[in-house]
């Protein structure tokens, strides 16, 4: 019997471990989020699927260390200075859209005949957005660190908070509530005080000297353990003071910020923040109920959808009258529209206590699975609603009719860097590039770059690609660069191209597209890196330089044969021989000619 029930568990945790690892590719591959690949893994798997997992409550029970675990993560990134800077988008911007939505569901819920305590803690269950969704979704797109995505962060944290008082207030609307006495409301207030207390003290003077002693025994297993005690031991500490498991993670995290060991406790603790979030989506997918679902599929989807579309009017608006542009207002829509994770401890908490029924807790935690699960797909659709065309103009001047010897397309960090010598001698160059906001960061250090996309023939003309003595392709998109240096030989075969390449494979396709120079935008610097670590070793300067000019010509012969020494010759790169290139435009030497093309090794 022992070893019959340890190989059916075995079976599922092989079945757990196997519906992720097949899943999340294939969704990723298909470019819709590996949130939605551990939905769908989960649904696939659990008692409304295979039916290999019959208790899914068990599962995301425990799969719920890994949002704490996350928000560990993300205090670890949250220096006490950097969050006190966040505290007007905390308690002004995350409390603003806690109150205006929850007022907007709270009337749909009234309307769709609740009670108004039921519609109070239904609508404010479907305020609480997915913590570990956005987060997920916002480190895939690399905007967690943007200030677009602070102040997401900051509304998180708000909602995050905000369950507590919703938890005590679902206890007060108790049909049956008891009545509780202000010296035991101060008590418990009291003991949620000390706990915080407690922490910030032991993380202000406890933890740093432990990590100190660990590093000193060399024992890399403690380290780890050490890591995950002070994890689940902060959220234990809040979780008995009345608070938030997570929250007291996110504030242990906050306190290690500053801390010699915080790259270490992130390296160790991020292997099972990565399993158990897993975990926590494949629990939420294997918890929808596909049986209350065919019963009351359309009063679901209505609340669905009503939910949805009144919330996201409300983070909307109240964006707006804080000054967010379009763009990122319909962001913020697109990601915090759904319910989360802590609308599962709320209508749990109101089941228990007879707010809600069991059909009715089972129709609201539906509801919230399947907007959770609509939310990669509304990601997705920020495409279509946010455009280059969409942005504000305000201190941006159009390209139009523009004379200069050189025309620059694209000015970011190569650009920049490329425009620098030309200016400095005196070239007059004309600058566009499509994207607004570093046309006006642009302007506040006194360069003027006009609005334009260089993969359009009419903006290539208004730019006066016509009368440039050259034009320069610095735009950091492969596909892009091609393109546009395809457009400017074909309109204007006499005037010389110089293009930015990303690596040898973009290099060659450049040259192909006919451009005059290309370069590895990486090559020279890293040569460069190499030359001052030589010297450094002591290695003299001569020798240097002739190391530096060997590996250039052997790129360049490389290069040569890739090409089949058709279109450059090896002699021609070394020596910098391009007879299209106006004189005195561009100074070259002859031991080091610009036009030597990289390549990866």
């Amino acid at each position: 019997m022992a070893g019959g029930a340890s190989t059916g568990e075995l079976v599922q945790v092989v079945a757990l471990l196997g519906a992720g690892v097949v899943a999340v590719p294939i969704f990723r591959r298909l470019g819709l989020g590996s949130v939605l690949g551990y939905l769908a893994a989960g649904l696939a798997i659990g008692p409304f699927g295979l039916g290999l997992f019959t208790d899914a409550g068990a599962i995301l029970h425990v799969a719920e260390l890994g949002v704490v675990m996350f928000l560990f993560i993300i205090g670890l990134e949250m220096q006490p200075s950097r969050l006190w800077n966040l505290r007007a988008e905390i308690f002004g911007l995350g409390a603003a859209q806690v109150a205006v939505c929850g007022a907007l569901l709270t009337g749909l819920g009234i309307l769709a005949g609740f009670s108004w305590q039921v519609a109070f803690v239904a609508g404010m269950g479907f305020v609480l957005s997915s913590t570990a969704i956005v987060m997920q979704i916002l480190t895939e797109r690399g905007e967690a660190s943007t200030p677009a995505g602070q102040r997401v962060i900051s509304i998180l944290l708000l909602e995050d908070l905000a369950i507590v008082p919703l938890l005590a207030l679902v206890a007060l609307l108790a049909p049956s509530a008891e009545t509780v006495s202000a010296a035991e409301r101060w008590i418990e207030l009291g003991i949620a005080a000390a706990a915080v207390a407690g922490l910030v003290i032991a993380g202000r003077f406890l933890l740093n000297p432990l990590f100190r002693l660990l590093a000193a025994a060399g024992a890399r297993e403690v380290m780890t353990a050490a890591a995950l005690l002070v994890v689940l031991g902060s959220a234990l500490a809040m979780q008995l003071g009345g608070l938030s498991a997570a929250m007291g993670a996110f504030l242990a995290g906050v306190l290690l910020s500053e801390s010699t060991f915080r790259h270490q406790l992130e390296a160790d603790v991020e292997p099972f923040r990565g399993i158990l979030l897993g975990l926590f989506f494949l629990g939420v997918g294997m918890s929808l109920d596909l049986a209350v679902i065919a019963r009351a599929w359309a009063e679901i989807l209505a609340l669905v959808a009503g939910y949805m579309v009144l919330k996201g009017l409300g983070i909307y608006v109240v964006a707006r009258l804080i000054c967010a542009r379009h763009d990122e207002a319909i962001t913020r829509t697109a990601l915090l529209a759904q319910g989360g994770e802590f609308a599962f401890v709320l209508y749990a908490a109101a089941a228990g206590v007879g707010l809600l029924d069991a059909e009715l807790h089972a129709r609201l935690t539906a509801t919230v699975i399947i907007s959770m699960a609509l939310t990669p797909f509304a990601v997705m659709g920020l495409r279509f609603v946010t455009s280059r065309a969409g942005q504000s103009m305000d201190g941006v001047d159009v390209a139009h009719d523009l004379h200069s010897s050189l025309l620059l397309i694209g000015y970011g960090r190569f650009g920049q860097i490329a425009s620098q010598p030309l200016l400095a001698r005196g070239i007059d160059i004309s600058i566009i590039d499509h994207d607004t906001d570093m046309i006006r960061a642009a302007a506040t250090f006194g360069s003027k770059v006009y609005f334009g996309d260089g993969a359009r023939l009419d903006i290539l003309h208004a730019a006066g690609a016509h009368h440039a003595r050259a034009i320069l392709v610095c735009v950091d998109d492969k596909v892009a660069a091609t393109r546009i240096v395809e457009l400017c030989k074909a309109e204007y075969p006499l005037t010389p191209v110089f293009a930015r390449a990303f690596d040898r494979g973009h290099a060659i396709e450049l040259v192909h597209a006919g451009a005059d120079l290309q370069m590895r935008e990486t090559f020279e610097s890293a040569l460069l890196f190499g030359a001052k670590v030589l010297e450094t070793l002591g290695t003299a300067r001569e020798d240097v330089a002739e190391v530096v000019a060997d590996v250039r010509r052997r790129d360049a012969e490389r290069l040569d044969m890739q090409l089949g020494g058709g279109i450059y010759a090896g002699r021609d790169l070394l020596l910098g021989n391009l007879p299209k290139v106006p004189t005195g435009l561009m100074p070259r030497e002859p031991e080091r000619s610009p036009v030597a093309t990289p390549g990866d090794p």
